[in-house]
């Protein structure tokens, strides 16, 4: 790495050590040469060989031979290979150094179905036990997410048992009330490490201590591949979550974890899956009934995004604040913190990563008597649909038409109104976009019961870096009067009769408003006021 870079990773990480990072760059000139074989002699030849948290990678060539350079004279460091099906490899050396040899072991490529997972939680009765010991930064992380929340999330276990919020009565539609006597395939997403070897008799109501923690640590450093059909990229029907998923369960005596990072030198394989979006492909692409239901992958893999390099992880990981993984007390390096992802799972809990996601654009202009607007929203972070996955979600917009003077609403003369499944919104001047499923026995519409048959009545959600246009005209006040017009855009979670009558409370989630503010001036017709 060059010497400037290290000084200025040891200024902004803040490390106490930061000292040391700059005595180590002050004369960095040594070389060290050698070559990366497999278990048997074979050359390596691509193995990723790095000085360990460094980001001076070189690969090995067709003999499997390296050569790093930019190393300390006489300062020992540890030089990290890896190679794909393999457990990185390591070797410490003070350069500088030639023909030194690391040796890689292949993972075992079997699955032990009688492992027994470790818990993420920090157990003080147990430090051997919980990922949460070790791993902090990692585990605070994740401990807030929507992962965590999987198996004991209060709105799923609404729906799924068919309850109101607190479980205290039954409300309808409910999966267990529709299908008694079933589990149904919840599981296979929400308590993955249950479901596993019982994709389909694994009940919600029934869980392990492991299957309650969700989308769990180890879950998701054993997934060592995805089953995708090769033929459009996308998931096989009928095979959400763990049907979707490859795990390598260690067998006794061994351990294995995958991780994205290639220099972790501790019972780990690098897997680059772990920043494709294909990894989270299986829980997040599948339908019921034959109805596309939770498609933000698909959505993903038809935008422009993949093409520009940016992945689900991108987004929704994005590189942490932390220098560690691990805490420095149970032996965590530090390193570039760009090279680390977190483990926020941002998604609706966190309202500045919502409110990036879409731009909105008001335009006014006057016409005779009236006051036409048009409103425009522009999807462009979400790399899916807005709103995505979960069929109860839904943009609500609303146009608000004052009279500058009185305050009093403007009469809308045209344009779109929130249709009456709204909430207190309906029949106001605005839209909603939602997939909106309609169930085949009984009519009803909008419903989030998808576990029964349905069908998608109407589908207007803003796909990635695309657009959604509504115009609307109010009559205008008199002449020489003023007028504002506010657009207000949100994100409800599910219907309002929905969340009424299961007790649901969550707020809606504030997306954007503008103002644009008028005076009635026939003068300037044809200079419209734009606010963004």
């Amino acid at each position: 790495m060059n010497r400037w870079i290290l000084v200025s990773m040891a200024l902004i990480i803040g490390l106490s050590g930061a000292s040391a990072l700059v005595a180590f760059a002050s004369s960095a000139s040594a070389i060290a040469t050698g070559r990366v074989v497999l278990q048997g002699g074979a050359p390596a030849s691509g193995a990723w060989v790095r000085p360990q948290t460094s980001d001076n990678l070189v690969y090995a060539d067709s003999n499997g031979e390296f050569t790093l350079t930019s190393l300390e004279e006489g300062v020992t460091v540890t030089l990290t290979a890896w190679y794909t099906g393999h457990k990185t490899g390591w070797v410490e050396v003070a350069p500088p150094v030639s023909d030194i040899t690391i040796t890689l072991a292949p993972y075992a490529s079997g699955d032990d179905p009688s492992y027994e997972w470790n818990t993420s939680y920090p157990d003080p009765a147990n430090p051997v036990l919980g990922c949460g010991h070790c791993m902090r930064p990692s585990y605070d992380e994740w401990q807030h997410s929507a992962h965590a929340a999987s198996g004991s999330n209060p709105r799923f276990f609404s729906l799924y048992n068919g309850t109101d919020i607190s479980a205290t009565f039954t409300v309808t539609p409910g999966y267990k009330l529709d299908f008694p006597g079933t589990a149904g395939n919840c599981a296979a997403c929400h308590a993955p490490g249950d479901a596993y070897d019982a994709p389909f008799t694994t009940d919600m109501n029934s869980l392990s201590a492991i299957g309650g923690e969700g989308v769990f640590c180890e879950y998701c450093h054993k997934v060592g591949n995805v089953y995708l059909n090769p033929t459009n990229g996308l998931p096989y029907n009928n095979t959400p979550g763990v049907l979707s998923s490859r795990l390598y369960r260690p067998f006794p005596g061994e351990q294995l974890f995958f991780g994205s990072l290639d220099d972790v030198n501790r019972r780990v394989s690098y897997l680059p899956l772990e920043q494709k979006s294909q990894f989270c492909a299986p829980c997040h692409q599948f339908s019921f009934w034959g109805v596309p239901i939770y498609q933000s992958f698909k959505e993903w893999l038809e935008s422009p995004y993949p093409s520009m390099g940016i992945e689900c992880q991108t987004c929704h990981m994005p590189p942490g604040e932390s220098p560690y993984f691990a805490l420095p007390e149970k032996g965590g390096l530090a390193r570039n913190p760009l090279r680390m992802a977190s483990h926020k799972d941002l998604g609706l809990k966190d309202l500045e990563f919502m409110q990036n996601t879409v731009v909105m654009t008001v335009t006014t202009r006057l016409v005779y008597e009236a006051i036409l607007v048009d409103v425009a929203i522009t999807n462009t972070k979400a790399g899916h649909h807005v709103p995505t996955d979960h069929p109860g979600r839904h943009l609500i917009l609303v146009v608000e038409a004052l009279d500058g003077d009185s305050g009093a609403p403007l009469t809308q003369l045209s344009g779109p109104q929130v249709p009456s499944w709204g909430g207190e919104q309906a029949g106001l001047p605005g839209q909603a976009y939602a997939k909106v499923l309609q169930e085949i026995a009984s009519g009803d519409f909008p419903v989030v019961s998808y576990w029964n048959p349905t069908r998608i009545l109407g589908d207007n959600r803003i796909p990635a870096l695309g657009s959604a246009n509504s115009q609307y005209t109010f009559g205008a006040p008199q002449f020489g009067e003023a007028y504002t017009i506010t657009a207000r855009l949100a994100l409800r979670r599910t219907f309002q009769a929905e969340m009424d009558r299961r007790g649901w409370n969550e707020p809606d989630i504030p997306m954007e408003e503008v103002t644009v503010a008028g005076e009635v001036n026939y003068l300037y017709t044809f200079f419209p006021l734009v606010a963004r």
